[in-house]
C-alpha cells in the first residue's frame, strides 16, 4: 500500500492530509514531510488521518517527533481523525492527553489548537 501525502492551507495551518498504510515502510516519507514544513516556517500543522487504513508504532512515533519538532519554534500540531481503529491507537497509548485530535480539518483550523 502507498503512502499519499497532500498539503494545503487552511486559516493559517499547513493541512497534512495522509492516506494509505503509516508503517515501517512508510514512515520516512512521513517524517521527511513534517521536517520538510517546519523547515518551510509552517510551525501550526494539521495532520489529517481520515484517509489512514492503518498506523502502527512508528507512525506513532513520527507524529510525536513532529509535535516535538513545532513545539520547539512555539507552533501547534493537531490531528484529524474519525476512524475508530486510529484512535483507539491513540487511546491504548495514551496519546489522546498528547495530542488535540478533532473530527474535521475545519474543527481543527477554528480551534486554536
Amino acid at each position: 500500500m502507498n503512502l499519499g501525502l497532500d498539503v494545503s492551507d487552511r486559516d493559517g495551518w499547513a493541512v497534512l492530509a495522509v492516506s494509505g498504510e503509516v508503517d515501517v515502510a512508510t514512515v520516512p516519507r512521513l517524517r521527511e514531510e513534517l521536517h520538510r514544513l517546519v523547515a518551510d516556517g509552517k510551525h501550526r500543522i494539521i495532520v489529517d488521518l481520515d484517509k489512514v487504513d492503518f498506523l502502527d508504532s512508528t507512525g506513532l512515533g513520527v507524529l510525536v517527533g513532529g509535535l516535538k519538532r513545532v513545539r520547539a519554534h512555539d507552533g501547534e500540531l493537531v490531528l484529524v481523525c474519525t476512524q475508530s481503529r486510529v484512535t483507539k491507537v491513540f487511546e491504548v497509548t495514551g496519546l489522546t492527553k498528547v495530542f488535540a485530535i478533532h473530527d474535521s480539518v475545519d474543527a481543527a483550523a477554528s480551534s486554536g489548537g
